[in-house]
């Protein structure tokens, strides 16, 4: 059960943002990611709880950041439900999209696990809900996901299998590279990977 801590940062003026406490594994349904966000003054700033199945969809999102609340799930595309700092006034919604994402980098785990692309695959376009903090107000983006590079590099633990992505937002044209071992984010614009205090997991897919 990979366990650890990430930076957040601001990825155009480098802004520390906060960090994210993190804990993740796969499950019997698929795999789920819980993390606890603190601000750069190091006061609460919210909470991840995201479990997908072992397709890679989201079965169960639950967000919350500056007051407010996502629920949401894979449903005739991906449906939600916000609620306000109050608590008083919710608002659904609902689109023909594939998953979620966010600000989180376990959504950029869940992309890549919905995709399961070889380094052989073409380009793969992805429509996602995105959340961003603080008002987690929703967004639909469309995004390009390549797998540019594997490879496998020898640790204390054993061999480390490493993927090299590159996403292209679709709309503006900007690419960035995101590298993943499994379902940890080793790095990605405004994600550092500070800490692991156990190794990435090991996951068998479905068809095996």
């Amino acid at each position: 059960m990979p366990r650890g801590r990430y930076s957040l940062h601001d990825p155009h003026d480098h802004t520390p943002l906060g960090e994210e406490h993190f804990q993740c594994a796969p499950g019997p349904s698929g795999w789920r990611y819980v993390s606890q966000v603190t601000t750069s003054s190091g006061d609460h700033g919210g909470s991840v709880d995201l479990a997908l199945d072992d397709l890679g969809r989201p079965i169960r999102l639950e967000l919350h950041a500056g007051g407010w609340q996502v629920r949401g799930a894979a449903l005739d595309g991906v449906t939600w439900v916000r609620t306000d700092p109050t608590g008083t006034h919710a608002t659904e919604g609902n689109v023909r999209a594939h998953a979620f994402t966010g600000t989180s980098p376990a959504f950029l785990v869940a992309t890549a696990r919905l995709l399961r692309l070889t380094p052989s695959s073409a380009a793969t376009r992805v429509r996602l809900v995105a959340f961003t903090d603080p008002a987690l107000a929703p967004r639909t983006v469309d995004q390009s996901w390549a797998l540019l590079k594997r490879e496998t590099h020898a640790t204390d633990n054993g061999p480390l299998t490493v993927d090299e992505y590159q996403v292209t937002a679709l709309d503006t044209g900007e690419q960035h590279l995101v590298h993943l071992a499994s379902d940890v984010v080793l790095s990605a614009p405004g994600i550092e990977l500070e800490d692991l205090q156990s190794p990435p997991s090991v996951f068998k897919d479905p068809d095996d």
